[in-house]
This record gives structure tokens, C-alpha cells and sequence, in this order.
């Protein structure tokens, strides 16, 4: 993108409303309720003609360093260091706040290029609130409506202004390289792929991070990172928006998702909750690797537990991470009581990935990505039909399918049908009458012979063509 714009104003200006116009996606939440936005969202912007990069901050609120609105200040005036440009975006339907004052202040102190927007100006009497605005000494006010698109135009042109000609439409050469799709194409789960293709060691993978409130999972992320990229604290429940972030790991790139905790479904009642907690299983469905973070001081809660099968029920694959290890004394018995709880409380994610790690001192992140990095592996792999038919008839000898109303059910051919969860076909004889035992059977082997540890297999099965169907219709 040619430059970086950052979205700034006091809380309920309707920042993440115009953030969801610039980008074309409801990807912010929005609600009512001031402050709903905490952590800065970053998104690639179209404005009629104009392509940048845009971030949608909190409201700003002075407050002391230490308590929440204090950091939420800070994420914001970082945005606002990152960014060529601020959009000041002020309530022209409730004018003007000491708030206000206070902020064009911060920004004119800065030194940075700021286009004042008065939003909200299709309200009736949101003529005064516009006209003071010129009292904060930014100049002309830009008035839009970003939730209903009204001003578009003003706002490109103010923009172009206020940026330049020259950083707003790049020459022609940058334009050509900055309009190829660097994003990586990801294959549909029902296309063909070759049998046994070898696995891509360069691609990009994206990660969700999920778990509980509180459970370290936004603490984890700025450890990868190395820096403060994600508001965190003491308090529970402070991300609502699912944040992407982008790093290397030993030249990979990762695309991490960092989600809001996610309670007992009985537990959410509000609405802002329950647009936070959606959000997550988006994220959870965009991924390819989720994350489980557990409390190691309080492992496997019900809601823990429900998470999980969530994660595996969608078909992704699936990284347990036993946060704040740091705070475990006796961590020989700990582990020990981990692993046996892991084996018996998930029979469904038989030989799934744990890893003891701590967000807070780094411990164990290393081991967590190659965790993460194998599962993937095991995700996408892909197996030969021969192999599979070979298999098949070893399971068959060695355990036959069980006799039905009196007549013996016949496994006849299997194959692979799709990976990104590995999912099988086998043709056989009533495919309704196979008992669920059976079908936990041919599951188990194939984790262990094939070894597919920890990753959701899905197993499908449907009978023969019948050649002599047709020829008993027309008989009777």
C-alpha cells in the first residue's frame, strides 16, 4: 500500500463504522456501546480510486498507565506513530467534548498530516456540531455519514489533500507491483491434489488462538511477536475484536488470529459478547491450525473441553498449549496428571499435540510452533489408494466386519477423497448397518498405521453400483 491511514477520535465517533466502509467488510465490531473497540485492527482500504492501509483504533480516553483505558491509549497512540495520516474523526450530531479539544492537541503536537471528518452529519441539527468543529484549528471540517456512505468523495479528496498527489496515486511502475495479489491461494478441501504430494514447507499458514477468558492467549502473541502488539491485563475478557498478525518463523510466514475468550454458552448474554464470541468461530473457520490455550493452573474445564470438540467438529487441526507453565511448582507431576487426563478426557483427538509453554517468560514457544507446524503436516497429508486398499484388506482379515440380520457386511475398495482434515471413502455392502464400534476401528488404525495423530478424520461410506438393479425393476 502506498501509505498508512489511522482512524482516531473519542469513544462511539463511529470509528469502526468507518473502518467497515473503507475496507468493504464487516470485519470490526460495532455496537452502541462506547469503547467496544480495544485493540488497533489494521485493513487494506479502497476509496473510489485511492488503495491504502488503514487502522481502526479505541476511543481515546485519558486515563492512568496502568489501568485499561491507560493501555488502550497507548495502542492508539502507537497507530497514530505508525500511520502517515490521521483521520480525526469528530460527532457532528453531539458536538464537540473536552475530549475533542484534547485530542486535536495530541495530534497537532505530532507533527503528522490529519484530515478532520465530521461524522454523523445526516443527523437533523448536526449543523452546529460541524461548525465548531472549525474551533479546533485543523481546518475544514470533512462531513460524511459512514454508515451511510454520504461523503465518500469529500473524504478521497481530502485525503489526496492532505497526503499528497504523489504518496496518494503512486506511478505507474509501483502501481503494477502493488496490484499483484501477494496473498497466498489456498486450495479448496474438495479439489484434487496429487496422492502423496509432497508437503510445502514455504507456504503461509494461518493460526487461530482460542480458549477461555483470561487464559494468556493475547500475552502468547505479543511473546511471538516481541513487542506490545495486543492489549492485555489482568482483567478477563479484554479482546472482543479477532486480531490478525503477520510474522516469520525460520522464514515461514505465520498469520496469527488472536480471539475473543470464549465462556459457557449459557454465560453469554450480551449482545457485544455474543458478536465477540461469533467473530472467534469465524476466525476458528478461516484458520488451519487452531491453538487451544489451557490455564495449566486450571486445566480442562468443562467449557476446555467443549472448545476442543468444537475445533475438531469445524475440522481443523488442533494444538493444545498448557499456558502459565511459569506458575507450576511441581511440574513432573503436573505434566504426568496432563497427559492422562489429555488421553482420557479426548478420546475423539486420540494422540493430540500438547505442549507446556508460558506466554509470559517464552518458554516452550519454540516447541509449540514445531507442534503446530507437524499437525499442519499431518492435516494435508494425503494417501495412495493402493496403500489404503492394501491396508484395508489387513484390517479385514485380521477383524471382519460383523454379521448384520444374519448376512456378513463386505468392505470392497477405499480411497482418499480430500485432506484438510484427511476424509476417506470405502465402498461396501449396507453401509447403514456398519456398527459405530466398527467405524472407531478403522478410524484408530488409520491414526496409527498411517500416523495421523491428534487431526479430525472424517469417514464416509456408500454401497456398490448394483448391475442388476435395473434388470429386477423391470421384472416386476
Amino acid at each position: 500500500m502506498s501509505f498508512t491511514v489511522a482512524i482516531v477520535g473519542r469513544p462511539n465517533v463511529g470509528k469502526s463504522t468507518l473502518f467497515n466502509r473503507l475496507v468493504g467488510k464487516k470485519l470490526a465490531l460495532v455496537d452502541d456501546t462506547p469503547g467496544v473497540t480495544r485493540d488497533r485492527r489494521p485493513g487494506d482500504a479502497k476509496l473510489i480510486d485511492l488503495r491504502f492501509r488503514i487502522i481502526d483504533t479505541a476511543g481515546l480516553e485519558q486515563s492512568a498507565p496502568d489501568t485499561l483505558q491507560g493501555r488502550m491509549w497507548a495502542q492508539t497512540e502507537a497507530a497514530i506513530d505508525e500511520a502517515d495520516l490521521s483521520l480525526f474523526l469528530v460527532d457532528a450530531k453531539g458536538g464537540l467534548t473536552p475530549a475533542d479539544e484534547t485530542l486535536a492537541e495530541m495530534l497537532r503536537r505530532r507533527g503528522k498530516p490529519v484530515v478532520l471528518v465530521a461524522n454523523k452529519s445526516e443527523a437533523r441539527g448536526s449543523d452546529g456540531g460541524f461548525y465548531d468543529a472549525f474551533t479546533l484549528g485543523l481546518g475544514e471540517p470533512c462531513p460524511i455519514s459512514a454508515e451511510h456512505g454520504q461523503g465518500m468523495l469529500d473524504l478521497r479528496d481530502a485525503i489526496v489533500a492532505a497526503i499528497g498527489e504523489e504518496r496518494a496515486y503512486p506511478a505507474e511502475d509501483d502501481v503494477a507491483e502493488t496490484d499483484i495479489d501477494l496473498r497466498p491461494t489456498f486450495k479448496d478441501d474438495g479439489e484434487d491434489e496429487a496422492e502423496e504430494a509432497v508437503y510445502d514447507e514455504t507456504k503461509p499458514l494461518r493460526v487461530a488462538i482460542v480458549g477461555r477468558p483470561n487464559a494468556g492467549k493475547s500475552t502468547l502473541i505479543n511473546r511471538f511477536l516481541g513487542e506490545d502488539r495486543l492489549l492485555t491485563g489482568p482483567e478477563a475478557g479484554i479482546t472482543r475484536d479477532s486480531i490478525s498478525v503477520e510474522w516469520d518463523w525460520r522464514g515461514r510466514t505465520i498469520k496469527m488470529f488472536d480471539t475473543a475468550g470464549m465462556r459457557r454458552k449459557a454465560k453469554v448474554q450480551e449482545k457485544l459478547e455474543k458478536l465477540s464470541v461469533a467473530d472467534a468461530l469465524r476466525a476458528i473457520r478461516f484458520a488451519e491450525t487452531v491453538v487451544i490455550v489451557f490455564d495449566a493452573t486450571i486445566p480442562f474445564e468443562k467449557q476446555d473441553l467443549q472448545i476442543v470438540d468444537l475445533v475438531l467438529r469445524e475440522g481443523r487441526a488442533a494444538v493444545l498449549a498448557f499456558n502459565k507453565w511459569d506458575l507450576v511448582e511441581d511440574w513432573q507431576t503436573v505434566l504426568a496428571d496432563l497427559r492422562e487426563k489429555t488421553e482420557r478426557l479426548l478420546p475423539q483427538a486420540r494422540g493430540i499435540r500438547a505442549v507446556p509453554i508460558s506466554g509470559h517468560t517464552g518458554y516452550g514457544l519454540d516447541r509449540l510452533m514445531q507442534a503446530i507446524i507437524e499437525t499442519d503436516k499431518t492435516w494435508n497429508r494425503r494417501i495412495s489408494t493402493a496403500r489404503l486398499n492394501r491396508w484395508l484388506e489387513s484390517q479385514t482379515i485380521q477383524h471382519p466386519p460383523p454379521a448384520v440380520s444374519g448376512r456378513r457386511l463386505k468392505l470392497k475398495y477405499m480411497t482418499q477423497v480430500k485432506a484438510r482434515p484427511p476424509g476417506f471413502m470405502i465402498s461396501c455392502t449396507r453401509p447403514d448397518a456398519l456398527p459405530e464400534s466398527y467405524i472407531r476401528y478403522l478410524i484408530n488404525g488409520l491414526r496409527n498405521d498411517f500416523d495421523l495423530p491428534g487431526v479430525p478424520i472424517r469417514m464416509h461410506f456408500r454401497s456398490g453400483d448394483n448391475p442388476y438393479e435395473s434388470k429386477a425393476k423391470k421384472r416386476r
